[in-house]
């Protein structure tokens, strides 16, 4: 594999020259690193000291493996298993999304924004659970449900539950097509629900279209931003008062999901642009009960 060099130090130049057609070299140090760290369990000085170390026949075998999937596309987080999202480090594969940084600036919002102590906290189309948990793991008092139509998503969002002990619950819901009346002592509804719409699909990269569910990536051309409709017809009926609804949005339909909300009731209807300056998030509260 590394003609008569089976060192670390050889290992990253294969993978350099094996994934160059893939990615920037840049991207393929990152990875390399990603990759040696996760199965050798080093810490960031035993990486930098590693170039000499021999690698076993098994160790050889992975590597093959790894860049194999690589090649074809496959994002490095199916190909590990796993991902850090918000100091949490989640099983991560095919039945959900993998986690996005804009996903974790909402989960930021969400802390910002409520009062330290015990909420309860739902989270609409959770997927991987990454939303549910992040927030379980910053208001550990809280109690927090995730729901989601997809019984692989639930199982795997569980699953990351146990991995992390944190004690919460995942159910079913089709947000579409069920009220969600039994979710009225929920004082915080979050969700980042499919967005996007399917005529940009021409336009999304190999490794996303290839890999990630479609049915947690689109929506109908025509009504792109159904998910919100239904939530906020939802939200508006039985949140407490004063209570806050998150969202993350489509960059192009910020102005319909605000135009929305302003619509069904909500007030104090705030945008929050995500560190590329892209409008990504909304935030809003039910009105205050007046006697």
């Amino acid at each position: 594999m590394f003609v008569s060099d089976n060192s670390i130090k050889a290992l990253k130049k294969y993978f350099l020259s094996s994934l160059t057609d893939c990615f920037s070299e840049r991207e393929i140090k990152t990875i390399t690193k990603h990759v040696i760290v996760q199965r050798f369990n080093f810490d960031e000085t035993q990486y930098l000291l590693s170039n000499e170390l021999r690698l076993s026949e098994s160790d050889l075998l992975y590597f093959r493996s790894i860049v194999k999937r690589l090649q074809k596309n496959e994002p490095l987080q199916y190909v590990l298993g796993n991902a850090l999202f918000y100091g949490i480090n989640l099983n991560i594969d095919s039945r959900a999304l993998i986690p996005r940084p804009e996903t974790e600036e909402l989960v930021q919002w969400v802390e910002e924004t409520l009062e330290p102590g015990s909420h309860n906290i739902l989270d609409i189309c959770s997927g991987s659970g990454c939303i549910a948990l992040a927030l379980k793991s910053v208001f550990n008092d809280s109690y927090v449900l995730g729901v989601d139509v997809s019984d692989v998503a639930l199982n795997l969002a569980n699953e990351n539950a146990i991995t992390n002990n944190l004690k919460l619950d995942f159910q079913y819901c089709d947000v579409l097509n069920e009220s969600m009346a039994r979710f009225a002592n929920f004082n915080v509804w979050i969700s980042n629900p499919p967005y996007i719409p399917v005529k940009d699909k021409p336009q999304m990269n190999a490794n996303v279209l290839n890999f990630e569910p479609h049915m947690a990536l689109f929506v109908e051309d025509e009504d792109a931003i159904l998910f919100y409709k239904k939530i906020g017809e939802n939200a508006i009926a039985y949140l407490p008062s004063e209570g806050f609804l998150f969202f993350e949005i489509h960059e192009e339909y910020h102005e319909a999901v605000l135009k929305l909300l302003e619509i069904q009731g909500f007030v104090n209807i705030q945008l929050r642009k995500d560190l590329q300056g892209k409008p990504r998030m909304v935030r809003a509260q039910k009105p205050k009960f007046t006697s």
